[in-house]
């Protein structure tokens, strides 16, 4: 870039990591520089732009509007920058280097341990960070450049889903599906069937999860002509499990979910006779597939879904001869 041109990519960097540390300190730690010497940098910048970028807020400093612009486009920059590099790696031949990666809590033993096999064994030049979030908060840190890839899900139809306006300007994949299974007390009329009708538990007390798990199970019930008496909620599979094998009421869960530890002593799950399902999605950036890391990461979560969800359905207890 010229001499005179006002900003550089490295500029862009700078501001990012004050955005996302909240201070000049945490952002010369994150780049490996002396706060000196940022802040040097910084006033370099303002002197180009003609713009203050910082301003002091008591003892700490925040961007300015016109910092915050350039926070804003940073990521689709240096997301560009970034794919450019790795292709040129590409080309010499190069699959190296670390990827953040942020999922939903029962992708955390059930997808993750798979995904990180699977990338020692084929790419042991790769590496992983992980962060486990739910699916709203996963894609804010892509759009906000805190992740490279977010693993996602979300249920089909359902007003609650996470990659709508939230999602808009980033790329949303879907790589596989994950069942829905009803979850009763083993001494449940119902237990015995291969398949359950949801409603015939029309009548019953309802357990219900986290706030999407929460709208879906009422748009469940609602095609099947009745709303569920809710009488707890909790997103801890765990307690899920607990309250339905104590009588407590039943509930819908998925396989990743129900595979994710132990099944509790005193319950049986079974698929929904109509079939129902969320769709597990990878969120990133416009163009973070060119990187050659995220590509080898992204096609390591797909196999890893696959095998996740196949074997938690397969793990399912179904009995035969059932009604």
């Amino acid at each position: 870039m010229a001499d005179d041109s006002p900003l550089d990519v490295h500029d862009l960097r700078v501001i990012k990591a004050i955005a996302d540390t909240g201070s000049l300190t945490g952002a010369a730690d994150l780049l490996g520089y002396s706060q000196p010497a940022l802040s040097q940098q910084m006033r370099r910048l303002e002197a180009k732009l003609g713009l203050p970028l910082l301003e002091r807020v008591g003892r700490r400093v925040r961007l300015t509007e016109a910092g915050r612009v350039l926070a804003r486009h940073a990521p689709s920059v240096t997301t560009a920058l970034d794919a450019a590099v790795g292709e040129l790696a590409e080309l010499r031949g190069l699959e190296a280097g670390t990827v953040r990666i942020v999922g939903f809590p029962s992708a955390t033993p059930t997808i993750l341990p798979l995904l990180l096999r699977d990338l020692a064994r084929r790419h042991p030049g790769v590496s992983l960070t992980y962060v486990e979030a739910e699916p709203p908060e996963a894609v804010a840190a892509v759009r906000e450049d805190r992740a490279d890839i977010a693993v996602t899900f979300a249920y089909p139809g359902d007003r609650a889903d996470p990659h709508g306006a939230s999602a808009r300007g980033l790329s949303v994949r879907t790589v596989g599906r994950d069942d829905l299974l009803v979850v009763v007390p083993e001494d449940h009329p119902v237990a015995g069937r291969d398949v359950i009708d949801v409603a015939l538990l029309a009548e019953e007390n309802w357990i219900a999860g986290c706030p999407r798990c929460r709208g879906h199970l009422l748009e469940l019930c609602g095609r099947a002509g009745f709303t569920p008496r809710i009488g707890f909620e909790t997103d801890n599979v765990v307690a899920v499990e607990g309250l339905v094998a104590q009588g407590i009421g039943v509930a819908t869960l998925p396989a990743l979910g129900v595979a994710s530890f132990p099944a509790l002593p005193g319950i049986v799950t079974r698929p929904l006779l109509a079939g129902d399902e969320r769709l597990i999605h990878v969120v990133t950036a416009h163009g973070a597939d060119r990187v050659p890391a995220v590509a080898t990461v992204l096609r390591g979560v797909e196999r890893a879904v696959a095998a996740a969800t196949n074997a938690a359905l397969a793990a399912a207890e179904v009995p035969s001869g059932g009604n």
